[in-house]
């Protein structure tokens, strides 16, 4: 089992920075894409970000493009959410999930470990 632990949200004010990060567990990290969801109160869940195993392909959604940053560094387990000019509308708790299958996905349904997610919250 692959444990899924997300940090770094908070509260902060609109044109702010944040940085999340997502640790998952187990040595076979480097083989999965890994992806950032968002879910705000009302609201379906949102593709936000996606990054391929080795950290070459990176996908973003269209609400965030230009503006969130996505990285990995697998030495760490580790995957990062830089999100810079930040609005009132980013406010969600923020998701990070692992596929299996290694390659990018903006479609939730193709990851197989999920964490509990982290509150971000921007305040106009």
């Amino acid at each position: 089992q692959v444990h899924v632990v997300e940090s770094g949200g908070g509260l902060v004010q609109a044109g702010g920075s944040l940085r999340l990060s997502c640790t998952a567990s187990g040595r076979t990290f480097g083989s999965y894409a890994m992806g950032w969801f968002r879910q705000a109160p009302g609201r379906e869940r949102e593709f936000v970000s996606a990054i391929s195993r080795g950290g070459t392909t990176k996908y973003y959604g269209d609400s965030v493009k230009g503006r969130f940053t996505i990285s990995r560094d697998n030495i760490k387990n580790t995957v990062y959410l830089q999100m810079n000019s930040l609005k009132p509308e980013d406010t969600a708790v923020y998701h990070c999930a692992g596929g299996r299958g290694g390659l990018p996905s903006v479609n939730s349904h193709d990851y197989d470990y999920w964490g509990q997610g982290t509150q971000v919250t921007v305040s106009s």
